[in-house]
């Protein structure tokens, strides 16, 4: 257990640095009841997506909200857990 807190927070201090030489402030949350919070605004947020396009070839899923807006999330895997295998079998 302990070495999965030390990942995360190697995780989380390599993302704000990485943002601060982009010269851009980030802040990290890791606590029980921050991420609570956290979790909760996310579960509303996601909520409000109507439709997602997965595009695992750049790496990239794009969520399509109620209000038109779009937001881009850029990761190796999710695109491939949100796409389904290919199938060659007889579909119909």
């Amino acid at each position: 257990m302990n070495k999965k807190k030390d990942n995360v927070r190697a995780a989380t201090e390599r993302v704000l640095q990485l943002e601060s030489e982009l010269e851009a402030e980030g802040t990290a949350t890791t606590g029980d009841d921050p991420m609570i919070a956290m979790r909760a605004a996310l579960h509303d947020w996601v909520d409000t997506v109507v439709a997602v396009v997965a595009s695992p070839g750049v790496g990239r899923v794009t969520l399509i909200h109620d209000d038109g807006s779009e937001s881009r999330i850029a990761s190796p895997d999710l695109p491939f857990r949100l796409s389904r295998p290919a199938r060659f079998d007889d579909q119909g």
